[in-house]
């Protein structure tokens, strides 16, 4: 059988699979499809119609979302990453329907306006707003945090994979966690991680 084909560019909303990919610890071939016009190609177009990345093939399975990849790849292949019972497993799908809706589109509010608009166009309301419609959120998963070191069970899961490599985007705006302490240490445990160095060593 050939080796799992993973599409997308670290320098990306893809880094979510890659990362999860690296966690798993298999023989993967990545290939560096950007968001550019090489996910819009027709043979890109056959693997995710959106022409977004990521993407994955993995033998018949063709599959997109991030989310939807490192759950299933934590499932087939990273053993404890994925947990071990229904209770825990619908807390890892939980978490990570919430990081997408609760946490994405508040931070891409903020990711726009600081890395892909001219500074002379920027609103600083938008950031604002969205830094502070932000804590309502953060102050859920620091809760979440209190007392504990990881989101299920007792290491590191797809869930916190999940969860934290949603946040990603927050540390190339410098967005910070002073007023969440259980977040700001479990980002930094999830960020300390080598498969993330690993991950971002790639193309």
């Amino acid at each position: 059988m050939s080796k799992p084909k993973l599409f997308g560019i670290s320098a990306s909303r893809a880094i979510r699979a890659i990362w999860g990919m690296e966690e798993t610890g298999i023989d993967y071939e990545h290939i560096p499809v950007t968001y550019g016009a090489d996910s819009k190609a027709g043979d890109y177009l056959a693997v995710n119609p959106n022409g977004r990345i990521p993407a994955l093939i993995d033998g018949d399975l063709q599959l997109f979302e991030s989310m939807a990849i490192n759950l299933y790849l934590a499932k087939q292949y990273g053993g404890a990453l994925y947990p071990a019972n229904a209770a825990d497993e619908a807390r890892a799908w939980q978490w990570s329907v919430w990081a997408i809706s609760e946490i994405e589109p508040l931070q891409m509010q903020i990711v726009v306006q600081k890395l892909f608009t001219p500074e002379d166009k920027r609103n600083p309301a938008v950031t604002e707003g969205a830094t502070n419609s932000l804590q309502r959120p953060l102050k859920v998963l620091d809760a979440a945090l209190q007392g504990r070191d990881w989101l299920v069970g007792e290491a590191f899961s797809v869930a916190d994979l999940n969860v934290a490599s949603v946040m990603y985007l927050m540390r190339a705006i410098r967005f910070s966690y002073a007023e969440h302490a259980n977040v700001q240490r479990w980002a930094d445990a999830c960020y300390a991680r080598p498969a993330l160095a690993r991950a971002l060593a790639r193309a």
